[in-house]
């Protein structure tokens, strides 16, 4: 068919052309933006699920909402190298700056930059240089201790403050919130939980990997209370269809019941899969009808591209060692294994891979689904690894 009209769009955060099945936590969120916006109490939203199941694709979604309602919006993304005040100084720079434009916020939005200024001299200080100009002299003894955990609560109580004041409400939304040290999530966890004491307008919504739950339980005892943490995983068959079959109808072309019914076993379902299966079966077809020889040629494709790109950049961040590791749990196949039958497999006991499965964990390759238990965080990836090196 016309790859021109080809509906499907694989790729890191890319919108699919059917957000099936997520309508519900949607309608959630809307609910909760609404509730904050009319200075009713409501809990902020962390959404946990693995690699490729569109958790980026819902914030990004949450956050378009969210500027439809008149929200002032920061929307960032953590990783391996960056600390979370890093992160938060510039977005939030940004967003007194335009408050701080407004008459009636004029006065909150400039003392929520002086306790900006503060706490990016703290940051400097601790973290190396950030090449941010803010223009005011720091407010003094607010903010600038260099403890993020007594700092960013102080920090987004201001920006909470200042929104008010203009008669705005903001919404910070984190993604990759695995990356944070414990500390850090605990900041998070203790300006929201002032923030709400205070009934202010500022909601967060975040998202990551299943090891953001045990982040969270080691953090503040309150984090359950101010947060839920909604799953997000493959899709129900019916959805997973509609995610397939609805784009490919509003091009005016069709796919056979044999053919969804292998794309859904091979991918089992996870959207991002199922958005890289419908774009290949889609260039595979000769005609308007998408049949099983066009999956079973359009699979070489999607293997192919997936090892190269999705897969590979995965296994590329990892060190000869991690890569053994993983190698030896995927020789176990799909789903969670006992860690002491990885290392048995590696021909190791089971404290001499334990610092190897804790790097694995901090880069969000793996996951601990249970005391003990280990996991790939990206589905598939174990078939991916079997591909890619041999064991030994």
């Amino acid at each position: 068919m016309d790859r021109v009209r080809n509906p499907f769009a694989p790729g890191a955060g890319n919108p699919p052309p059917e957000l099936a099945g997520r309508a519900a936590l949607l309608d959630e969120a809307e609910v909760a933006l609404l509730r904050v916006s009319q200075r009713r109490a409501s809990q902020s939203l962390i959404l946990v699920g693995l690699r490729g199941v569109g958790k980026t694709v819902l914030l990004v979604r949450i956050r378009d909402m969210a500027e439809a309602l008149g929200y002032r919006t920061a929307l960032v993304e953590a990783h391996e190298g960056k600390t979370l005040a890093e992160l938060l100084v510039p977005p939030l720079r940004n967003l007194l700056f335009s408050l701080s434009m407004m008459e009636s916020a004029k006065e909150k939005a400039r003392r929520a930059l002086r306790i900006l200024r503060g706490f990016l001299g703290a940051v400097k200080m601790n973290m190396g240089e950030l090449d941010l100009e803010i223009g005011l002299d720091p407010e003094r003894g607010v903010a600038d201790s260099g403890d993020i955990e007594s700092d960013l609560p102080n920090v987004l109580l201001a920006v909470a403050e200042a929104a008010q004041a203009g008669g705005k409400s903001v919404a910070l939304l984190i993604d990759e919130l695995q990356y944070f040290e414990a500390p850090e999530f605990s900041a998070l966890i203790m300006s929201m939980h002032k923030i709400n004491q205070a009934n202010l307008p500022f909601i967060m919504f975040g998202a990551g990997l299943p090891q953001v739950l045990a982040l969270a339980g080691e953090s503040k005892s309150y984090a359950e209370r101010l947060f839920r943490y909604p799953p997000i995983g493959a899709l129900p068959h019916d959805d997973a269809i509609a995610a397939l079959k609805t784009p490919i109808e509003s091009e005016e072309a069709r796919i056979s019941t044999g053919a969804l019914a292998e794309i859904l076993a091979i991918t089992k379902a996870y959207p991002y899969f199922l958005q890289q299966w419908g774009h290949d079966a889609w260039n595979a077809a000769a005609d308007d009808l998408i049949t099983e020889s066009d999956v079973v040629r359009a699979s070489e494709v999607a293997i192919r591209t997936l090892d190269e790109g999705f897969f590979k950049v995965r296994f590329d961040r990892c060190n000869p060692s991690e890569r053994r590791y993983m190698r030896a749990l995927a020789e176990l196949g799909p789903g969670a294994h006992r860690s002491g039958d990885v290392a048995q497999i590696m021909g190791l006991k089971t404290t001499s891979v334990g610092p190897t499965r804790g790097k694995l964990i901090r880069k969000g390759m793996i996951y601990a689904p249970a005391h003990g238990d280990t996991e790939f965080t990206v589905p598939l990836f174990d078939a991916y690894m079997r591909r890619a090196m041999s064991l030994g």
